[in-house]
């Protein structure tokens, strides 16, 4: 009999991971396939192997664009492998440095192709991807913000979105998030981390940074709009099933949700976990945004609760479109056609000469 974590997984997962690159036959043999939590890292990390093998092939072949698609599709699985596992950290961190680098070796073989960066941040650095699309001179670019449990690996779909209409995407893992987790914890006042990636996007001529937008879900859906409210050069802001006060649904939240935020806030206990989620708040914040924002709310969403987000959408000063998925799952990875398009077309036309 399965335990609980993998029962929430075949119940709950789906529909993230094959909106993210998992391949539903292989959701189902792998989730399928274990019983126990303790197996989730090993299992999964098996099958990244298999297409991370079959890219290495092609790319040994000549057949770039096959290695691109195959490294791409196994740093998701790598990911997913460590993305909510703590049981054994060792596993952990190896999984994630797979991730890692298959996704960097497909980067040159994507399309558009990727650029493996690094941002100056606090002595050390922010590790990104950046991607331009093809055939727009300086476009706009859209920073695309990490949450809780997902990285840079994952977002390959998000990505496209932006990319297809002209705009660039800038993707990084900011504090508490992939590469940067064990060195830097969450940083709820996140203004301070776009300050310093908006300062490198400056640097880069290939880049109109009178442009800049900013597009979060989950966690990433209160970093967003916390930066529009006080870093003024972002000119609109995409808000995606964020929380109001991430500690307000503490109790209702998922036991390995409840770990990732002590993890990742470097917290010793629950109890310190929770005092550190009551930090990322909105409170006072929400009407300090005067830019044009998107918000999204799903209605089956039980992690970031739908009224936090027509909350969000009450409270702002400036223009503001709200989209209600009545039946979305949080982020409304089932329902993904009803609102990524409709909000990459309202940034584009924000970011519009």
């Amino acid at each position: 009999m399965a335990d609980e974590f993998i029962n929430a997984a075949r119940a709950h997962f789906i529909h993230r991971f094959t909106g993210n690159g998992v391949t539903p036959g292989d959701f189902l043999d792998v989730t399928g396939s274990i019983e126990s939590w303790s197996d989730w890292c090993d299992a999964w990390c098996g099958r990244a192997k298999v297409h991370e093998d079959l890219g290495r092939e092609a790319l040994a072949s000549g057949y770039t664009v096959s290695a691109g698609e195959h490294l791409n599709r196994a740093a998701t699985y790598y990911h997913f492998a460590k993305f909510l596992y703590f049981e054994d950290m060792a596993k952990h961190k190896a999984a994630h440095q797979k991730a890692v680098q298959c996704r960097t070796l497909a980067l040159p073989h994507l399309n558009p192709p990727g650029e493996r960066v690094l941002i100056p941040y606090e002595g050390k650095h922010l590790a990104g991807i950046l991607r331009l699309p093809p055939k727009v001179e300086r476009p706009p670019i859209v920073l695309i913000m990490m949450g809780l449990d997902n990285s840079k690996e994952e977002t390959d779909s998000t990505e496209m979105a932006f990319l297809r209409r002209g705009m660039a995407v800038l993707v990084f893992d900011g504090p508490g998030m992939g590469e940067a987790e064990y060195d830097f914890p969450i940083c709820p006042e996140f203004e301070n981390v776009a300050r310093q990636v908006i300062d490198w996007v400056e640097t880069r001529r290939d880049i109109d940074a009178d442009r800049i937008g900013i597009y979060g879900q989950s966690l990433g859906g209160y970093y967003a709009p916390r930066a529009a409210a006080f870093e003024k050069r972002l000119k609109a802001c995409i808000a995606n099933s964020g929380p109001w006060d991430w500690s307000s649904n503490w109790e209702g939240l998922p036991k390995l949700t409840r770990l990732a935020t002590q993890v990742r806030t470097h917290s010793k206990s629950d109890e310190e976990a929770r005092k550190r989620a009551g930090e990322l708040s909105l409170e006072g914040v929400a009407e300090k945004i005067t830019c044009p924002i998107f918000v999204v709310a799903t209605g089956r969403d039980t992690l970031c609760l739908p009224e936090d987000m027509e909350r969000l959408a009450k409270e702002v000063s400036g223009p503001v479109e709200l989209v209600y998925l009545k039946d979305g799952v949080h982020v409304g990875h089932n329902r993904a056609y009803q609102y990524l398009p409709r909000a990459a077309d309202w940034m584009a036309t924000q970011l519009a000469r």
